[in-house]
């Protein structure tokens, strides 16, 4: 493949809503399998931190929602925050999707570098993101790309 020339431009509304409807099953499964919840309790703390999040939609104060697109093709989302969830002054990636064709032509790394300068061009020195420990593909980008562990949690499953 050739050189990645991606942009990201704001989401639209109807973008908005595709989003969130594959990011709650998604998040939630997540949930699940991390904390060990129900599928039915794993949703609704999936639902609650989005409603609380987002609470505007793409409008939301600090949430920037992005598309990603390569020569006029929409190859994934960027969702950004300007603040994060600490209250540090740092970037923080919520979510980041290329779709699901466009896997393993470089438009993860690419979408991160992108969220590098848009941290930059928001005055933030640093970006932080929280990833699964399951999530072995994006972990091995984050660290390909310089990102370290500054927190760790660890779970043993007691059946």
């Amino acid at each position: 493949m050739g050189d990645v020339t991606l942009t990201l431009r704001s989401m639209t509304d109807t973008e908005y809503a595709a989003f969130l409807g594959r990011l709650l099953p998604s998040y939630a499964a997540d949930i699940a399998e991390a904390k060990g919840l129900s599928a039915e309790a794993a949703r609704a703390d999936a639902s609650k931190q989005l409603d609380e999040l987002l609470a505007d939609g793409t409008n939301t104060p600090g949430q920037l929602l992005y598309t990603a697109v390569d020569d006029d093709e929409t190859v994934g989302v960027l969702w950004l925050s300007t603040a994060a969830p600490s209250g540090t002054p740092a970037g923080w990636v919520y979510d980041i999707e290329v779709d699901e064709s466009q896997r393993g032509k470089g438009y993860g790394r690419q979408i991160m570098l992108l969220a590098e300068q848009e941290c930059r061009r928001h005055g933030l020195g640093s970006l932080r993101l929280h990833v699964f420990g399951s999530n072995l593909v994006a972990r091995q980008l984050y660290e390909s790309l310089g990102y370290e562990i500054t927190s760790q949690t660890m779970a043993k499953r007691l059946d």
